[in-house]
Order: C-alpha cells, then structure tokens, then sequence
C-alpha cells in the first residue's frame, strides 16, 4: 500500500524497519526497497521478495557521514574529501568494510557499498530508522527500476508492508559507484552522478572495472534493467524488416526513424541529458502499459550521464539479444 509522505508515516515505516520489515521509499535516484542494514534476516527478505540471487550485494543508505565511518575502516582523506564534496547525492562508494557489517549485505566480500541519498523523505526516513539501510531497487530482480511509487505497487505490492510516496525520482537512474580499492578510485557503475565531476575534482581518470562472475556492487550483471516486452537497439536491426507498426520508439532528441510505430517517446527534446535520464525508466515503465510488442531505443552521446543511460540500455537489450 502506498503511504504519503507525513511525519507519522515515516515513524510507521521506521517501525516497520525497526521489527525486521521491508519498506519501499524514494531516493534521488529510483525508489529502494529498505531492511535494516544491520539485521541478517530482515536483508534476507530483500533477495527473497526480489528474486534476488544472493552473489549481488546490496548498498547500505546512510544520513549521515559520521554513520559511513562506523561501517567503513577506510580512513583516506581523498575518500573523506569525495564524501564532503558529492554527499549527499547519487553516488555510492565501496569502501573495505567493518565487521559490524552482515556478511549478507555485502555477498561475504570484504568490502560495502555506502550512499547517503539527498532525496528528503529518504533522509527523514534513514534517520527515524536510527540504522543503515540496506536496499537495492524496489523492483523484480532484473526488471525496471521504479521512478514513482505506482512502479512499485506493480510489482512488488502485495509483497512487502509498505511503500513510502516521495513523488517522482528526479535522477531516475541509480547512482554512480566508485570503488576506493589499493589507494586507487575505480567506476564500478556508470550512474547519476557523471563520472567527469569525480574526476575533475579527484584530477585523475577513473578506469571502469566490470566483474560480472562476482560482483562487488549492484549493476555489474551483463543483463539487467529490462522491461517486459523486449528492447533492441535501433541501428542493430533491419527496421523495414520489423513490423514497427507494433513497436515503440524511444528516441534521445526527435524521431528521425518515420511515423509507423505505435509509440514514440523523446527522452529530452532539448538535448538534456539529464531530463533524458529522468526520462528513461519513466518511459519504458509506459512502454509496458501500451500494448506495444517490441521497443526500438536509439543510441544517446556516450558522455555524462548519456554513459549512464547507455549502460541501463545496453543491460536491457542484453536480456533480449538477438540470436544470429
């Protein structure tokens, strides 16, 4: 059930929380799906209600940079410099972790994924919980991150107590995570926060490091991000071969492909890459609705937050890759 942002209904999902629940609430970014960061069987429901194998950390919500340091060992000072100037804000950082931390959180690896969410219901309810909160996308394993709390009564309502309304996501992509690791910054994901900023600050490039096999944050898996009716890159595909009568179309500035298919969407008119990554689950989410049998994207500048929009579109394709 979807609750409206109030201070009694954070203290209820706080509640919740406190008694080893799961609540569903919006960040900057994409609503999470919340346990008590520090309780093993309330972050066990996490992966159960969501489908979710178990090798896939998960990032723990904080309020606060004093909470980062309880649950981190990392002392960097060019750490605590990154977490001054992007915190609060969609990034997350994977730092070596503290023991306080359950193994299940981080998939027994060493290290924890920390955020701390600029979103003000998010931080209110964070706080009113007293404890890291420990949440992946409110969503099915694999499928759309949800950017409204009607994306999460969809797929998970009847599945978890509640679901906190803090309006729609104005990111809309899940955050930048950068790993601290050998005194190095690492992108382990491409996200809301654009990877220049960090490097511009830090003065030096980041390299992107994947681990599929075995991830050490969320968003490394090779397909991810899906909707439920398949998605294919545009210029990857014959379109006079495609009965794009019964496809949509998501394109990043203006429709250039023709008036035959059921559905187009412009994520930014303008060329707004940041109104395109607001944009993009938003419209796929609509896509679903719309009876549409096939979805055609078209391919955004590989810069910025295009990289992060890019990535999710990619994961998606992946799942409905074409057999050659």
């Amino acid at each position: 059930m979807i609750y409206e942002f109030t201070k009694k209904n954070i203290e209820k999902a706080a509640e919740i929380i406190k008694t080893g629940g799961l609540v569903a609430f919006p960040t900057e970014t994409v609503y999470g799906l919340g346990a008590d960061g520090f309780n093993p069987l309330a972050v066990a429901k996490i992966f159960e209600v969501k489908n979710r194998p178990d090798f896939n950390p998960l990032i723990l919500h904080v309020s606060d940079s004093e909470t980062i340091e309880k649950i981190t060992t990392c002392r960097s000072q060019k750490v605590f410099d990154l977490i001054e100037k992007f915190m609060p804000g969609p990034v997350t950082l994977v730092l070596p972790k503290r023991e306080i931390v359950p193994d299940i959180v981080t998939s027994g690896k060493p290290s924890v994924g920390v955020r701390m969410p600029s979103n003000e219901v998010a931080s209110e309810f964070i706080k009113t919980c007293g404890t890291p909160i420990a949440a992946p996308s409110a969503n099915m394993f694999g499928m759309l991150s949800p950017t409204k709390a009607e994306h999460v009564e969809k797929q998970l309502g009847d599945k978890i107590e509640m679901i906190l309304d803090g309006g729609e996501c104005n990111v809309g992509v899940e955050s930048t995570i950068i790993e601290f690791a050998d005194g190095k910054f690492f992108v382990l994901r491409y996200g809301g926060l654009p990877a220049e900023e960090i490097e511009t600050f830090l003065g030096e490039k980041l390299t992107l490091k994947r681990n599929e096999l075995s991830p050490n944050s969320p968003g490394q898996l090779k397909s991810h991000y899906a909707p439920h009716v398949p998605i294919y890159f545009i210029d990857e595909v014959d379109i006079e071969k495609t009965k794009s009568d019964r496809a949509g179309l998501l394109v990043f500035k203006e429709n250039r492909f023709g008036d035959k298919f059921r559905s187009v969407k412009v994520l930014s008119p303008s060329g707004d890459l940041r109104e395109a990554s607001a944009n993009l689950f938003k419209f796929l989410h609509e896509f679903e609705n719309e009876n549409v049998e096939f979805i055609l994207a078209e391919k955004v500048p590989e810069h910025g937050l295009g990289l992060a929009i890019i990535d999710r579109l990619s994961k998606a394709v992946n799942r409905y890759k074409i057999k050659s």
